[in-house]
């Protein structure tokens, strides 16, 4: 496993801490800091961010912590704290505009949280960055190349946000994110859909 640099170090603890203000504080950190649907009369500008940061359960924090430390981690070696925290931005951005589009279409009032958003974007990086990289992963335990990782993952998220629509799980801001971090790397690259990189 890798070490922690400062960034990712620093949302471990932070969503830890949101997580137990959360615990005391109940439904009222939701109300303000969850992303809302446009229509349900709770969306505040901010959430499109901060609803990356809260969690509802402990599993949920978990899983979320750990993906972040186990690809976050080596991919803020290599971005550098200022790309690293551009590129989490960009893919939880994302994952909260795709989900204020769809939300509508799926007739859903319900608030979305969770850093799986930028998580994603985080898997489409590492499996970008070291395609032949054999990942484990809990489910299944399968060794798997990381570019067949980062492509089933995504199939399996299209697959359930097509079929399970109001399964409670924001499957389509988890695409979202992997959608904004992949526009983000052809930015920086200076690929299509955006204008070549001057030199």
């Amino acid at each position: 496993m890798p070490q922690l640099p400062p960034i990712t170090r620093a949302l471990l603890l932070i969503c830890t801490a949101v997580f137990c203000a959360q615990m005391l504080l109940g439904d009222w950190i939701e109300v303000w800091f969850a992303l809302w649907p446009l229509g349900s009369g709770h969306f505040l500008p901010w959430q499109v961010l901060s609803y990356a940061f809260l969690h509802g359960d402990m599993g949920h924090l978990f899983f979320n912590m750990l993906g972040l430390w186990m690809f976050g981690a080596e991919i803020e070696t290599i971005f550098g704290p200022k790309r690293y925290m551009q590129y989490l931005a960009a893919s939880a951005l994302s994952g909260a505009l795709i989900q204020l589009l769809i939300s509508p279409l799926l007739g859903t009032m319900g608030a979305t949280i969770g850093a799986s958003g930028a998580l994603f974007g985080l898997l489409l990086a590492f499996g970008t960055l070291f395609p032949d990289r054999i990942i484990m992963p809990l489910f299944p335990p399968i060794p798997m190349k990381a570019k067949y990782f980062v492509l089933v993952f995504g199939a399996i998220e299209l697959f359930f946000g097509m079929t399970s629509m109001r399964g409670g799980v924001a499957h389509f801001a988890h695409l979202g994110g992997m959608l904004g971090g992949w526009l983000m790397l052809r930015y920086w690259r200076g690929l299509p859909p955006f204008p070549p990189r001057r030199r």
